[in-house]
């Protein structure tokens, strides 16, 4: 696969398209039993609040996750980032009832980084409960 969006026709201050990502407990144990991250802060109430967390918080690699699907579903290729990476600010915390969590992400092109190489910087924002949770959390994508 190949990038789908042009280069040529990508400019500062593009806009992607937003997106929101649930989260429930159900979500947060397959994720763990993918990854192989059973740290209890983030299925076992009890022993978060023990630990002095408000409740269950998702694994900070899961909303890292998530929020580089906005990337990668506006590029048309997982493959296109180039680089990625975040600050993990606040977490998001994951309620046991219907509704969960919500990760709501927006993302822009910040600059046009190489013309030669195809890439642009990609910032993007990552909130949930009205409160970012991924801070600096930029992307280098190749386009075609």
């Amino acid at each position: 696969m190949t990038a789908k969006i042009s280069y040529d026709e990508v400019e500062v201050g593009t806009e992607l398209p937003a997106q929101s990502f649930p989260v429930s407990r159900a979500t947060l144990v397959r994720y763990a039993g993918a990854s192989g991250d059973f740290n209890p802060i983030h299925w076992n109430e009890k022993f978060a609040k023990e630990v002095g967390l408000p409740d269950v918080i998702a694994h900070g690699m899961f909303t890292m996750a998530e929020a580089i699907r906005v990337v990668t579903d506006w590029a048309g290729d997982p493959g296109a980032v180039a680089e990625y990476g975040v600050r993990f600010t606040k977490p998001v915390i994951v309620p046991n009832d219907e509704t969960g969590a919500l990760i709501e992400v927006s993302a822009k092109v910040a600059a046009k980084l190489d013309d030669d190489d195809r890439t642009v910087r990609v910032d993007l924002t990552a909130m949930s409960t009205g409160q970012k949770v991924l801070g600096m959390s930029r992307a280098v994508v190749r386009l075609a």
